[in-house]
């Protein structure tokens, strides 16, 4: 189990991780984040489709055609957390080696979306104090950390929890 689970999380964190980094320069050098948030859930969704598949061979191919809840959840979600370490590790990498001005970016685009959008004064100020207290908090490498697992690990969790319940099996299915 655990070279299964060592494969399907690097591959995942990898495919996950890819396209972040890619949205996250685009995005922070054009200071336009708009549609970023969407595409990056999108592949997290996708690229955890692979926890579906290593449970699925886990059961087929180790365990004789049979896995329960239980070991199912478990085989997912060390997927899953082995994915979301290399994801927030290329965030840190990314973050304080190429987009140190990342806050500053994404708090002026949030800014500027509500006055776009003829937001009151009083939504905007509200709003300017919110993201400096963001910039403060992003000032501290924990709070990075876990605001980058809090971004990936529920879709993981999601993810696992639906694929243990379908692939769960009580017995094996015998070929015709």
């Amino acid at each position: 189990m655990k070279k299964l689970v060592i494969i399907y999380g690097l591959i995942c964190g990898l495919v996950v991780i890819t396209p972040m980094l890619v949205l996250t320069n685009t995005a922070t050098k054009s200071g336009s984040f708009e549609g970023a948030m969407l595409l990056g859930y999108a592949t997290m969704v996708l690229a955890f489709s692979l926890v579906f598949v290593g449970i699925r061979n886990y059961r087929n191919k180790y365990n004789d055609g049979i896995i329960g809840f239980g070991k199912a959840f478990k085989v997912g979600i060390l997927i899953v957390l082995i994915a979301s370490t290399v994801y927030v590790i290329g965030w840190l990498v990314d973050y304080y080696l190429f987009l140190p001005d990342f806050p500053d970016k994404y708090a002026a685009y949030e800014i500027e979306k509500l006055r776009a959008a003829g937001a009151s004064q009083a939504s905007i100020d509200k709003q300017v104090k919110e993201m400096a207290e963001f910039k403060e908090m992003y000032k501290n490498p924990v709070i990075v950390v876990l605001f980058t697992y809090l971004e990936i690990l529920p879709v993981g969790l999601i993810v696992t929890l639906i694929s243990a319940l379908v692939l769960r099996r009580k017995q094996a299915v015998v070929a015709a």
